[in-house]
């Protein structure tokens, strides 16, 4: 398959395990023995998949994970050995795809790791590629000139305002993480920050009088995010 897989475990053998599961399938494994390691790893290797384990030393799974979510969509399967009906939550808002509780059988990580490769192999690319303008039948969104008009009206939006709205044009129908949102429009992270997303989302939903012509173009999906959905024309 030519496809990459990094493991971020502080027990190597376990990275090791995953290796000789994957080598019959073509499949490359590197192993990151720390969280922190395991962020720079990802930045130097570009995986196709990445397997983090919750337990570790330092940086934990969970924000290891939120941190991965800052700057790549590539797909996240966690693994571990606690079973708490929380800690299964808290890795899907994290910004995880599956999780996969030990021990668990080779047929399973295999057809797990197989249909994550899938799906991402049947998306777009993960290199952004840049939207100069949006425009159906009532919105237009002029991205080199900051300028948006529904209907013909131009629309006033604050600074922080239009950047969240072109961050989630130029990923239009993916899911972006409210971290995500908060870099591009904040510049930094805080809980503050994070608590205030929601509120200028509304601001946004308001101001572009969202789902009164037939359409709703900001979309809520509940722990992770949020996306443009762009109308079609047709």
């Amino acid at each position: 398959m030519n496809k990459k897989i990094l493991v971020i475990d502080d027990d190597p053998d376990q990275g090791e395990l995953v290796r000789i599961i994957m080598q019959p399938l073509g499949i490359s494994v590197q192993l990151a023995l720390s969280g922190a390691d395991g962020l720079r790893q990802t930045y130097a290797l570009r995986p196709d998949l990445i397997i983090l384990d919750i337990s570790m030393h330092g940086l934990d799974g969970f924000e290891v994970c939120s941190r991965l979510r800052e700057f790549s969509n590539i797909p996240i399967m966690m693994i571990s050995a606690r079973h708490n009906e929380n800690d299964v939550l808290r890795v899907f808002n994290a910004g995880a795809n599956d999780y996969l509780k030990k021990p668990y059988i080779k047929a399973e990580l295999e057809a797990r790791v197989l249909a994550l490769l899938r799906r991402s192999s049947e998306q777009t690319s993960t290199e952004l590629t840049y939207i100069s303008q949006y425009t159906d039948r009532v919105l237009t969104i002029d991205l080199l000139g900051k300028a948006v008009k529904l209907n013909g009206t131009f629309v006033n939006l604050s600074p922080r305002e239009y950047d969240l709205l072109e961050c989630m044009v130029q990923r239009q129908g993916k899911i972006v993480s409210q971290r995500e949102l908060v870099r591009e429009a904040w510049g930094d992270l805080s809980i503050n920050d994070l608590s205030e997303i929601s509120l200028y989302i509304y601001y946004l939903r308001k101001k572009l009088k969202d789902g009164q012509f037939g359409h709703q173009y900001i979309r809520t999906f509940w722990g992770r995010g949020y996306w443009f959905e762009p109308q079609n024309n047709n």
